[in-house]
């Protein structure tokens, strides 16, 4: 049976690792940029994010005032009992977590223009579920934030234009952003489905650790790709010029139709805050991205 009130503690704790706590491979790809960036505007933009990185850990506070949509993904165990209890649990964790981090509240009524005050509401937070095989609950929190959320980009490309299309379509992606969200950044890539399917997969993407290549050569190969385009577009770290436009680009792909090719490119920012754990059936928690939870 799951224990709701589990499954809310840890998404609460969730929340707070992942606004004030970046993942080790996003730290260590930022610090990396940093040694390695020539443009001096461009290294005093990666110093001053080291330290913002430093100081929200130092006082648990949120890195960026915008913490973002709250996204959560579940793999649930296909054994686990009361799983119809967990919407609920991560519905009251994202209130509590609202007050208790504090998060900004980010869920406004897109015809009322009215705040929730709490970030839940209407398919917020928004729940992506995958049922797998055994007993535990993998709890994955993402908060999107909305500068980088602005410059994501849906294209219907003309299969015969193939890679190449999707080449192009990416890197003027990248320049059309320019400084508005954030770099560097992390790009997420995805073909083929349909629109909302290549922009779900896409978005997942971003989930995948900087320093864990693509598993198929062929996507490896084209992400090392994208990425050297993307930085050799010279945007920089906050768009002043340098070398780190991009910290990583993942790709991703479904099957598509004969006469479709949709083409879907998420965009995070250096904050690129996530967090996860594992709910095992007795109980106890096994936080995967953040091995210290205070």
């Amino acid at each position: 049976m799951t224990n709701q009130n589990i499954v809310e503690n840890v998404a609460v704790k969730l929340l707070q690792l992942a606004v004030t706590e970046l993942p080790q491979d996003v730290k260590e790809a930022l610090q990396n940029a940093y040694r390695q960036e020539e443009s001096k505007a461009g290294k005093t933009q990666l110093k001053a994010i080291l330290n913002n990185i430093e100081l929200a850990e130092k006082t648990r506070t949120p890195m960026c005032q915008d913490t973002g949509v709250i996204i959560f993904y579940l793999k649930a165990g296909a054994q686990v009992k009361g799983l119809n209890k967990i919407e609920e649990a991560l519905r009251n964790a994202t209130k509590r977590a609202t007050k208790e981090v504090p998060l900004r509240p980010n869920a406004v009524n897109p015809f009322t223009q009215k705040n929730t005050g709490d970030n839940t509401g209407r398919f917020i937070p928004f729940i992506h579920w995958e049922i797998v095989p055994g007993n535990d609950i993998e709890i994955t929190v993402f908060p999107k934030g909305g500068g980088c959320e602005n410059v994501c980009a849906l294209g219907m490309l003309r299969p015969g234009e193939g890679v190449k299309g999707l080449k192009k379509f990416v890197v003027d992606t990248i320049i059309k952003a320019g400084a508005k969200p954030c770099p560097p950044n992390i790009i997420g890539v995805a073909v083929g489905g349909g629109a909302d399917i290549a922009m779900k997969l896409a978005k997942e993407t971003l989930l995948r650790p900087l320093n864990q290549s693509n598993p198929d050569p062929k996507l490896a190969k084209l992400e090392k790709e994208l990425h050297e385009a993307a930085n050799s577009t010279g945007i920089g770290p906050m768009g002043l010029g340098g070398k780190f436009t991009v910290l990583g680009v993942h790709v991703e792909y479904a099957e598509r139709h004969p006469a479709s090719y949709p083409a879907a490119v998420a965009v995070q920012c250096w904050a690129a805050r996530r967090a996860s754990a594992r709910i095992h059936p007795d109980g106890t928690v096994e936080y995967l991205t953040h091995k210290r939870p205070k």
